[in-house]
């Protein structure tokens, strides 16, 4: 019996899905994590400088390992970010790898590289979310600060689910929010406004951080009922009295969002437990947890799970072999 495994590059995933197949796949994602049928452990951290002072490579990967039901696949994502010498050779912020194996035997069955998928997963995160807290809007407006890689992914999957009928961005540098501007027109129906201080882009029924800020730019005062705030990234963007003042805060997994990324201060502070999550993005999407984002100010923080990325990988894996695509090599 043969035990080969597929090996594929970035060029052979981006041929093989789009936008539009990622937000299905992390909508069925997120609603089994309702049933309980996507299962997550709590990502494991190796410090490399990102915070920590040795050693001092500015850096941080993410052990993440997660079974996806509805595929019966499993794997783990080797990943993380670095600046420092890697931002000083040109090179990509973020760096990751995806392993799948057979559930049942525990064969690999392929490895492949996972940085796009990183970034088109997390694009897509907040979107599926705000369609099932503004399950009857068709149109919406979002306010986003950071105009990367990340700013882009995330209005292609708001796009995906939405009219977009207004857009503001906030950029530290204007020139990045102006190439958004045209690089997004397209996506975009309404009007796409650059906004020359913070205080500008806090408009929107979506309000949307992912940037690698520390300084708590996104202010309690500015966040009114009726808009969902989502800090995305591994930092700590919102001001602390708009995390305690909030109506309700869900997440996508508590376990890793008490002590990385938007809530990590106001945990580690004693500000806030556990028991004052509201919900999980999957107990939203199977209705067990009714929100009416309409009237309140909620803050959704999904920080990412691996089982984003073993889920979608394990369709580029499906395709890859309908169309004979990828290398194989043998581990026996």
């Amino acid at each position: 019996m043969e035990h080969k495994t597929l090996l594929l590059n970035q060029s052979d995933i981006n041929s093989l899905i789009t936008m539009k197949d990622i937000v299905e796949i992390v909508d069925k994602t997120f609603v089994g994590f309702g049933e309980g049928t996507t299962i997550n452990p709590t990502k494991v951290n190796l410090d490399l400088g990102e915070t920590a002072s040795y050693p001092d490579y500015h850096g941080f990967m993410n052990a993440m390992p997660a079974y996806i039901g509805w595929e019966d696949i499993a794997g783990i994502k080797w990943a993380g970010g670095f600046l420092g010498k890697r931002r000083e050779m040109g090179l990509p912020y973020v760096t990751a790898m995806i392993l799948l194996i057979d559930p049942t035997i525990g064969e690999f069955k392929c490895v492949m590289d996972g940085a796009l998928i990183t970034n088109l997963r997390t694009g897509a995160q907040a979107a599926v979310a705000a369609k099932y807290m503004f399950p009857n809007k068709k149109e919406i407006s979002i306010g986003l600060y950071g105009a990367g890689m990340q700013g882009h992914m995330q209005t292609l999957a708001f796009a995906e689910l939405f009219d977009i009928k207004e857009l503001r961005v906030y950029d530290l540098y204007p020139a990045a929010a102006e190439k958004f501007k045209e690089d997004m027109k397209d996506a975009v129906k309404g009007d796409i406004i650059v906004c020359s201080d913070p205080k500008g882009a806090s408009i929107g029924d979506v309000v949307v951080g992912f940037t690698q800020s520390k300084d708590k730019y996104i202010k309690d005062e500015w966040i009114k009922p009726g808009q969902i705030v989502f800090p995305m990234g591994s930092y700590t963007e919102c001001e602390d009295a708009l995390l305690l003042n909030a109506d309700k805060i869900i997440v996508d997994h508590v376990g890793q969002c008490m002590h990385r990324g938007a809530l990590h201060d106001v945990v580690a502070d004693g500000k806030l437990k556990e028991e004052d999550i509201y919900a999980t993005i999957g107990d939203v999407a199977v209705g067990r947890k009714p929100t009416d984002a309409a009237n309140e100010r909620i803050i959704c923080v999904p920080i990412g799970t691996g089982a984003m990325d073993i889920a979608v990988a394990g369709i580029v894996y499906k395709r890859a072999l309908e169309k004979g695509l990828g290398g194989t090599f043998e581990f026996l």
